[in-house]
């Protein structure tokens, strides 16, 4: 359960992200590429912070 959310959040962040860049600032692309490089360090290392903070607010696994 907690993966799928984390993916959910990641796919609507990125698209937020992007809608925003695309209307208001060019600024939000660095928020994706954060996105971009949290999901490639978890991918590596198997820690991701959103996992963390699901876990701990009761989300089950």
């Amino acid at each position: 359960m907690v993966e799928r959310i984390i993916r959910g959040i990641a796919g609507f962040m990125v698209l937020a992200t992007l809608l925003l860049a695309y209307y208001h600032s060019r600024y939000w692309l660095w928020l994706t590429a954060f996105m971009g490089a949290n999901l490639l360090q978890s991918s590596m290392t198997g820690w991701c912070p959103a996992m963390t903070i699901l876990r701990k607010i009761g989300v089950k696994d």
